[in-house]
């Protein structure tokens, strides 16, 4: 096991400290107070050292251990503590590696001054008080400035060398903040109200020292920012850099922890404390770039990535970051890149944190429940919402694109929908958001918002026919240059689907589809799934389009060719139903089984050469489950004063499955 030393007085050396607790690394920690020892996580492979040491204690203390490396992490305003941790390096024969803290850069109406004794001497001839964010150790410069007690206020650590400074130096306790950071602009600005002050004294302290919330907070109240400049520094590393080469350097795993969060509608008045709390603290945070504007706090670092993949390569890509918190828009649980990204993160230390989801928003601004409503996507989906309206009374739909939800309005509208009531929630949370409703017909001209969402209401849902078998009647039935366009009669479509055990979700062949009755039932019955219908016909196609469109039968697609060739590249089917081969029986068996070898088969057969066929296939194939049925269906007719049975044409029904592919 590798040993390393890590000088830990600042929030890097603290983080660092975090990070390499319970690695495969012995580290001894040291610090200069038991204040800082409080500080630091606990490991079973740390060890702490919380006593000021000389440089010959520092050299005598690497010799005997024998560490690897020493890692400098103290404040870039301590230039003796680097010193003397290098000369000691150098001494002792041991690396020594500087973990510098990166300059935060100019800002605009700041004063700089090369020292304490300068900025005392700056403020010296200006009214006004002065908040001092510099620390206890410099009160000493500044207690001789011209009613120092009266005018300075100290923010210093709680700690009883702090307070003796503090008292040294002839200030009140009213004038002593002792309190440990971090501060926010808010909480900064608070202060610097609270005690009317003119001037706040800063040191360059960087992104981890909290300058640009000093910064935000002086140019809020109007306060002069007074920064002290950094002291002459050695040459050295930022944070990330030393993570990943001590990451490689000792073989060490990164066990980063990861929030998912739901941020709500979008504005930060619609997120949960739980959510803000997540994201204030993480190290790092991750989503769309339009939620990183949202909820990025300044200074934090950013990484854009919306794909589960390109999250969790961010999160690898950056071992220096220990909590990430990943913004997902709504709820974590609807419609959310969370249930890709979830069994991406196993392993890591994973927090899901729900939020305010649209559904939930625009049901209360409508004042109305939402149990009984059926959500759908459309956003980023090719997905006919007509069959998700057209069979239930409340459908929310979530949209997407510049022009969608006019679209999805114009769709219902040429589907024979344009009468539902819908009502579109634009920017919801957002101080412009926007409640339209009308009727789909009314809407589908409007503009709205890309990312807008619909409570779409169908009075009318629920009292369509839903039992297979169909009227014969229902369908469109012509005929061309071929005779008569064949079509599977109400009671044996029937009895085919029942066969057929038809899931919501399935993907279906219907081959030989005619006038495409068995397809339109197939595709009112699996509502969320797929359906093709093959037909060589070129007249049966034009057929199956009208029967389509009467239908509403947006899930249904017609491919013209013969099978097997027409259907090579198609979906892989759940279920096929055969209602015309053309001669080609065992191909279009043996491609169905290629593609799924679980597809489940109705065949129909009038003619004996059909019957035999299919009966031989019985033998020919792997079947786990076969059934033959011999249907035979009278129809009453009139006959003068009486009515007569004729019987029609007896249809063979034959079921086959398989589990195991073909060999």
């Amino acid at each position: 096991m590798g040993k390393l030393c890590l000088f830990a007085g600042t929030t890097e050396g603290r983080k660092l400290a975090q990070l390499l607790a319970g690695q495969s690394v012995s580290v001894t920690v040291c610090v200069a107070t038991e204040y800082g020892r409080s500080l630091l996580p606990e490991g079973e492979n740390l060890t702490v050292s919380a006593q000021p040491l000389t440089r010959e204690e520092m050299q005598e203390l690497f010799r005997r251990e024998g560490f690897d490396c020493v890692v400098d992490a103290t404040h870039p305003y301590a230039p003796v503590a680097t010193e003397n941790i290098a000369a000691a390096c150098r001494a002792a024969g041991t690396e020594y590696l500087r973990l510098l803290r990166p300059e935060s850069g100019a800002q605009a109406g700041a004063v700089f001054v090369p020292d304490s004794a300068a900025a005392a001497a700056y403020l010296e001839g200006k009214p006004g008080n002065v908040l001092l964010t510099t620390g206890s150790k410099e009160l000493a410069r500044y207690s001789g400035m011209t009613d120092f007690a009266r005018r300075v206020y100290a923010r210093v650590l709680p700690m009883a060398a702090s307070l003796e400074a503090c008292r040294a130096a002839g200030l009140e306790p009213g004038h002593i903040l002792a309190v440990q950071g971090p501060f926010s602009r808010e909480w900064n600005a608070a202060m610097l109200r609270a005690v009317c002050a003119r001037f706040l004294v800063t040191k360059e302290a960087g992104a981890a020292g909290g300058f640009a919330e000093k910064a935000a907070a002086a140019e809020e109240t109007g306060a002069t920012l007074v920064v002290v400049g950094r002291p002459p520094q050695r040459e050295g590393e930022p944070f990330d850099a030393v993570v990943r080469r001590l990451w490689a350097r000792f073989g060490l795993v990164h066990r980063p922890r990861v929030t998912l969060v739901g941020i709500g509608p979008g504005a930060a008045s619609a997120m949960t404390e739980q959510a803000r709390r997540a994201l204030r603290e993480a190290d790092g945070v991750i989503g769309a770039p339009r939620m990183l504007e949202a909820v990025a706090a300044p200074g934090q670092t950013a990484l854009a990535a919306v794909e589960p993949q390109a999250i969790c390569a961010q999160i690898r890509a950056h071992p220096e970051l220990l909590r990430f918190a990943v913004a997902l828009s709504g709820d974590v649980g609807f419609f959310s890149g969370a249930r890709r990204l979830l069994p991406l993160l196993s392993g890591w230390d994973v927090t899901v944190l729900p939020g305010l989801s649209s559904l939930v928003c625009l049901c209360a601004r409508l004042g109305t429940g939402y149990e009984d409503v059926v959500p759908v996507s459309v956003h980023g989906r090719d997905h006919d919402i007509v069959p998700d309206v057209a069979a239930n009374r409340r459908v929310f739909a979530l949209v997407g694109g510049e022009d969608g939800m006019a679209r999805l309005c114009r769709r219902l509208a040429e589907a024979g929908l344009g009468a539902v009531r819908v009502s579109v929630g634009e920017r919801l949370s957002y101080p412009d958001e926007r409640i339209t409703t009308g009727s789909a017909a009314e809407l589908a001209a409007g503009r709205y918002h890309p990312l807008s969402v619909a409570l779409i209401e169908n009075a009318a849902a629920g009292r369509g026919v839903v039992t297979p078998g169909l009227p014969d009647e229902a369908f469109q039935r012509g005929g061309g240059a071929e005779g008569v366009v064949p079509m599977t009669k109400s009671e044996v479509r029937a009895v085919c689907l029942s066969k057929l055990r038809l899931t919501e979700d399935a993907v279906c062949w219907d081959v030989g589809a005619g006038t495409g009755s068995v397809s339109v039932e197939m595709a009112r019955l699996a509502r969320r799934g797929r359906v093709y219908a093959i037909e060589r016909r070129a007249d049966a196609c034009a057929l199956l389009e009208e029967n389509r469109a009467r239908f509403q039968a947006g899930n249904l697609e017609i491919v013209p060719g013969t099978a097997p060739e027409a259907c090579r590249a198609l979906e892989d089917p759940t279920h096929v139903f055969l209602g015309g081969s053309s001669g080609n029986l065992r191909e279009i068996l043996a491609l169905v089984w290629e593609k799924n070898p679980a597809a489940r088969v109705v065949a129909a057969a009038v003619t004996l050469e059909s019957v035999a066929e299919l009966n031989a296939c019985r033998d020919a194939f792997p079947f786990t489950e076969t059934e033959a049925v011999c249907l035979t269906v009278a129809r009453d007719r009139k006959a003068g004063r009486y009515h007569l049975m004729s019987a029609q044409n007896p249809i063979y029904l034959f079921t086959f499955q398989q589990k195991e592919p073909c060999s």
